[in-house]
Parts: C-alpha cells; structure tokens; sequence
C-alpha cells in the first residue's frame, strides 16, 4: 500500500472522497443507514432532513458511490454501498461520536467484536478505510 504522502493523486482523491463526507445532511444520512437498508420515508423522518434536501444530498451519495438504492412498488430503498463505506462512517462516529476513548472506539471498528447467532457477522479489514474510491 501506498501512503498518501507518497501520491499527489491519491492526495487529490482522498480528498475529494472527504468533501462527500463533509456535509452535515450527508453524514446523518450515511449514519443512519449503518442500521441497514432504509426507504426514504424513514430517512427523512429520523433525520429530520425534508424534501428537496433530502433528494438532493440521496443524490450526491449515489453519485459518489457510497449508498445504492432499489425500488420496490413505489418504495425507493437505500443502503450503504459496500464494507468500505460502513467502516468509514463507522470510523467518523468512532472519532467524532465516541465521547471519550477514540483509540479504543476505532479499535472497535478495525476489529470488531465476535458477533452472536442473531447477528450476522460482517467482516471489516483496516484496509477498507485505507481504500480510496
């Protein structure tokens, strides 16, 4: 692997992959979907963003690739888009959520716990937050 410091391009992507991050509506957005697939009545009910915020900032994380959507009837379904970009948000929260301990609260992230029978397991490698789009 490479380092950023290493790379004008991976500078420039990394950080133009940040500034999709970097807006308040779109974090809440990306959070909420850490609990699973959602449609876009509970999207905007639990977060609080209306219509046409909330379009428009599903929008621009479909663009960028970090949530996919599905129709089904005349439900429109969002999820995140892959592990990469769960173990980033999950990374964001960890570090700005966290409260007190932010090693200890990634750690978790990089190395979750064993998860139980009710719950199936996702596997997380460090790499995946390390991958620029």
């Amino acid at each position: 692997m490479t380092a950023i410091f290493q790379s004008r391009e991976m500078a420039n992507a990394a950080a133009e992959r940040l500034k999709t991050y970097a807006q308040p509506q779109r974090l809440m957005i990306l959070s909420h979907l850490l609990d699973g697939e959602q449609i876009v009545a509970d999207i905007e009910r639990t977060t609080g963003i209306g219509q046409p915020a909330l379009s428009q900032q599903l929008a621009e994380l479909r663009r960028a690739n970090l949530v996919t959507m599905r129709r089904a009837a005349k439900q429109v379904f969002y999820r995140l888009a892959d592990d990469d970009v769960t173990v980033c948000v999950r990374a964001i929260e960890a570090m700005f959520g966290s409260g007190t301990d932010v090693p200890k609260a990634l750690e978790r992230v990089v190395m979750p716990a064993p998860s139980t029978a009710a719950e199936p397991s996702r596997p997380v490698a460090a790499a995946a937050f390390a991958r620029v789009g």
